[in-house]
């Protein structure tokens, strides 16, 4: 589906209710499957987190997650770990050039009984659930934090709990932060200290409900329309100040856009609190690297230049984000330049329009460089992929006075 999507209002004023946090959810529902006395309230309503949830309920066989690649991760982790199944977990055809091998080695040497079944390294995958005493493992930190994540979260579950050993430099600690905080909500105990991660064991756990909070990635389309938009106030829950999420790095980096972030409640309102902004950026997103077309594009928009550094992981996300972003931007009359881990953005002086955004089965495309509609109008091809993460993401848009028209 192709969507035409254009917006003859630059004053943007909504009220809105973002679905809870796909990272916190998919996390959440690996715990509540070893622990089931643990309930969840605002789950996601993303696809990722409803594949997720349906290969824990059918719990052996064949599993296909299709593009979730969080699934994969902490599947593959929860799965060795269970004891008399046999899954083969597999996916879509870019889930299959998706790398794996240094969780699947990191399991290996724990003792867990996995094999690939196509290529080395890659999904699909053959796993055969047992008991692992091995208790420290070490663990390559600068690839993705998806990998800490899942040992952190089969930890407990572990005879005599689990010691991750980080070497290099650490991806993502947001994320780590976070499935550790989402662990102690749970009632069990671990610390981050340095290098080294430490999962106490535990058999069982006290009755718990947990709450998920809204997810700061979908956030970060409003507050690219806040920037864009000549006025704004944009209302948005259930949220944070102290937000675990990386992505809660957007109020401060907004600041440069003119957007104001207030806290209200357990809400955050977006304002657009003046027409000046800074002519150029630069950023590290080593912690956030999902909001790196976000800001790329609202940049875009602006006709202001920048840096992005820290992007090393999305060469291997949904589609090679780097390179997509260059493709699609360049469409519109920027210059782009980029390398493994770093964009750089001249945009042109005006927009070139009637651009239709290629979006690679990648969620975080369409959604990015849908804002740019305020400025031209825009068509956004395989539109319906935003269910990936974001499934009312059009509807929302709609809400602020925005026009979408499915193509022929």
């Amino acid at each position: 589906m192709t969507l035409s999507v254009s917006h003859s209002n630059p004053s943007l004023q909504a009220d809105l209710q973002i679905t809870g946090s796909k990272s916190e959810s998919n996390r959440l529902l690996i715990l509540q499957a070893l622990y089931p006395n643990i309930s969840i309230e605002n789950l996601s309503n993303s696809d990722d987190t409803q594949v997720l949830q349906k290969a824990l309920e059918q719990g052996d066989g064949l599993i296909d997650i299709h593009h979730a690649g969080t699934a994969m991760r902490f599947l593959t982790a929860y799965f060795a770990v269970k004891e008399g199944c046999e899954v083969e977990i597999t996916g879509s055809k870019r889930m299959k050039e998706r790398p794996i091998q240094l969780l699947v080695d990191a399991l290996q040497r724990m003792g867990a009984d996995i094999e690939y079944l196509e290529n080395s390294g890659y999904p699909p995958l053959r796993i055969r659930g047992k008991k692992l005493h091995v208790d420290s493992v070490k663990l390559k930190a600068n690839i993705s934090s998806q990998y800490i994540s899942a040992l952190m979260l089969i930890g407990a579950a572990l005879p005599k709990g689990l010691e991750i050993l980080l070497e290099g430099p650490v991806t993502s600690t947001p994320y780590i932060l976070m499935t550790l905080e989402i662990l102690q909500n749970a009632g069990l105990k671990g610390k981050f200290v340095h290098d080294r991660i430490f999962i106490e064991p535990a058999k069982e756990i006290a009755p718990v409900s947990i709450a998920v909070e809204s997810d700061w990635s979908s956030a970060s389309y409003f507050y690219s329309l806040a920037a864009i938009s000549d006025s704004a106030e944009i209302r948005l829950s259930n949220y944070r100040k102290d937000s675990r999420q990386g992505d809660s790095a957007l109020a401060e980096i907004y600041k440069n856009f003119g957007v104001e972030t207030k806290f209200q409640g357990n809400s955050i309102v977006l304002k657009k609190s003046s027409q000046q902004r800074a002519r150029s950026i630069k950023e590290d997103l080593r912690n956030s690297p999902d909001i790196a077309q976000t800001i790329a594009v609202t940049c875009l928009a602006l006709g202001v230049e920048c840096e992005l550094k820290g992007l090393h992981t999305l060469k291997i996300k949904e589609t090679d984000r780097l390179q997509a972003l260059k493709n699609e931007m360049e469409k519109f009359g920027a210059r782009v330049k980029i390398t493994d881990e770093c964009l750089k953005l001249y945009p042109a002086s005006s927009l070139n329009t009637q651009v239709k955004v290629a979006t690679y089965h990648d969620h975080r495309m369409a959604m990015a460089f849908a804002p740019l509609a305020l400025k031209v109008p825009v068509q956004i091809e395989d539109a319906g992929v935003v269910s990936k993460s974001y499934p009312d993401f059009w509807k929302d848009l709609n809400s602020l006075g925005f026009k979408t028209e499915e193509l022929v």
